[in-house]
């Protein structure tokens, strides 16, 4: 069957590991694009090594995460500590549009694989290179994880409670905003080479990237000489706004009301008409100012509901609520069912495994995932004969000179 997605006839070689690069090259892999993502024989992807486990089993194809980045792609294993790898490489660059790669600054350069070097064996090449914090400046040594830069950035201190330490978002919150631009950047890099016939570097820091949602605070400090704070769950606008205890264990539902007459319906639904003749809440600056006494007023009614019927309840009224759904019942979630938010595809060792579909559904381009992640090593006989054309004697060498894992 032709593969009629856009990114069809590109080609991209892909060092990046863990998430924040393996989920960029995978939004282009799901609109067609043939990604070869070379991994170590010898230091297994930390991604490989993180919760959830296929069956609660760990091992080094059953990660979730790894599985969710890494579908539609290639992957081929090779020690590119070793000499006689480097031939490989250049051939794979050669046979790329474009190269991407998530190590600290120093490592691509150690190898000898930085962009001169590989722009001399391809001239048009497109070399993308992410990091935590861009690759020049006084920082940019400092190799970690996304949750590093969302502290260096300014999010910690946003999130949380004022009467508490900064919690910070949770997770490794570059990571997942990265990949967005990461994807952007590529395909107008390509863009500029289809009209001009130019290839060119992209130094791409992940805390950058992820500053552009600071936006409203640093206007704010800007204009007004605010230092924006800790809110919990507040909002400067909306009033009541947070999320709220249900009947059971750890189960909670979100309620917002952005109007007075969104703050009146709450209150007739939680047959609670005393609390909108309360003067003390006649606005929402008022409700702001006496959000404790309120809040603890509308958890005494959500915490005698479950979850889902607090939600139905207050949907029904037009009150903004939704359940605080655990991963187990988003994959229920009728919504994303309909959306076709999961998809199953077939492991080579695992058998179905689900990841989540391509995010924005084209109509004339639709994207699709096409398999699962691959294995260690699991396409080198494919990438080394097929895309490179090895004969069986070139393959035989790499393999004995301990190229292959």
């Amino acid at each position: 069957m032709a593969d009629t997605r856009p990114l069809s006839d590109v080609k991209i070689l892909d060092f990046m590991w863990v998430m924040a690069g393996p989920a960029s090259t995978r939004i282009l892999a799901d609109y067609g694009a043939t990604v070869v993502r070379i991994e170590s024989p010898t230091r297994i992807d930390t991604a490989r090594t993180l919760q959830p486990f296929h069956g609660n089993t760990l091992g080094p194809d059953s990660s979730g995460l790894f599985a969710n980045c890494n579908a539609g792609k290639f992957g081929i294993s090779i020690d590119l500590a070793n000499p006689a790898s480097r031939d490989v490489v250049f051939d794979l660059v050669r046979w790329a549009d474009v190269v991407t790669e998530s190590f600290s600054p120093k490592a691509m350069r150690a190898w000898g694989y930085d962009y001169e070097a590989f722009r001399k064996v391809k001239p048009d090449i497109i070399m993308l290179s992410s990091c935590l914090m861009g690759q020049t400046g006084p920082l940019s040594k400092i190799a970690g994880f996304g949750n590093m830069a969302a502290a260096i950035s300014g999010f910690h201190n946003l999130t949380g409670w004022a009467d508490r330490p900064p919690a910070g978002p949770f997770g490794a919150y570059t990571d997942y905003v990265a990949p967005r631009f990461t994807a952007m950047a590529l395909i107008a890099a390509l863009d500029h080479r289809r009209r001009t016939g130019e290839g060119q570097y992209i130094d791409q820091s992940q805390a950058e990237c992820a500053i552009h949602f600071l936006g409203p605070a640093i206007l704010d400090y800007t204009v007004n000489g605010r230092v924006a704070g800790r809110h919990g769950n507040a909002d400067f606008d909306f009033a009541p706004h947070g999320v709220y205890p249900a009947a059971g264990e750890d189960r909670w539902v979100a309620i917002a009301c952005r109007t007075d007459d969104d703050w009146r319906r709450l209150c007739s639904a939680m047959r609670r008409d005393d609390l909108s003749r309360d003067a003390r809440y006649s606005s929402a600056a008022q409700r702001r100012e006496h959000s404790a006494a309120l809040d603890s007023a509308i958890a005494a009614w959500s915490k005698t509901h479950d979850p889902i019927e607090a939600e139905t309840i207050l949907q029904a009224r037009g009150v903004p609520a939704y359940q605080v759904q655990n991963s187990a019942e988003a994959y229920r979630d009728p919504q994303l069912i309909h959306r076709r938010h999961f998809v199953d595809v077939e492991h080579p060792t695992l058998g179905k495994f689900t990841v989540e579909a391509p995010r924005a559904k084209l109509s004339r381009t639709p994207a699709e995932v096409r398999s699962a992640a691959p294995t260690l090593g699991q396409h080198n006989q494919y990438v080394l004969e097929e895309i490179l054309k090895y004969d069986d004697a070139r393959i035989t060498e790499l393999a004995s000179a301990g190229v292959l894992g």
